[in-house]
């Protein structure tokens, strides 16, 4: 598992296998966002049990991640981080769809779009906010989220 801590409640990576949840939940994650389209997420045998939402989509500028998913993970990332918890999105390589995630939770947070991007970009080297594709839906959650406000 290959992952980066963006703020003191978000961090961002690739896909986490079971040999990985003691270690995600000794940082306190009590929340794995999955953005993979096709990989279940395994079942956590440990205590606490960490929650895990499934948010199936796909890394392919045809198939654009739905914004009702970004806000979805963003509620519930909100919610983990209001009771204490933290949060960890991941795709396969921690690069795309868990960067929008990422970004959509820092907006509900009340960053700028731009500053997301940058805070993400920054922590993580290999994220890539500003692919076309990426950068269109991290933008049109900004607007949506604001407008819901």
């Amino acid at each position: 598992m290959d992952f980066s801590q963006i703020t003191d409640d978000l961090f961002i990576g690739s896909t986490p296998g079971v040999e990985d949840y003691d270690n995600l939940r000794d940082l306190g994650v009590r929340l794995v966002i999955n953005m993979r389209f096709g990989r279940r997420p395994l079942h956590d045998p440990g205590l606490p049990p960490i929650d895990f939402l499934w948010l199936r989509t796909f890394d392919n500028p045809l198939l654009l991640i739905p914004i009702r998913k970004l806000i979805q993970g963003a509620h519930a990332a909100l919610e983990t981080i209001r009771l204490g918890g933290k949060v960890y999105s991941h795709c396969a390589a921690g690069r795309h769809r868990s960067v929008a995630m990422g970004a959509a939770i820092l907006i509900a947070q009340g960053h700028a779009p731009e500053a997301a991007m940058q805070i993400i970009k920054q922590q993580r080297p290999i994220a890539d906010p500003g692919l076309y594709y990426i950068r269109s839906r991290i933008y049109r959650f900004a607007r949506q989220w604001h407008m819901q406000k």
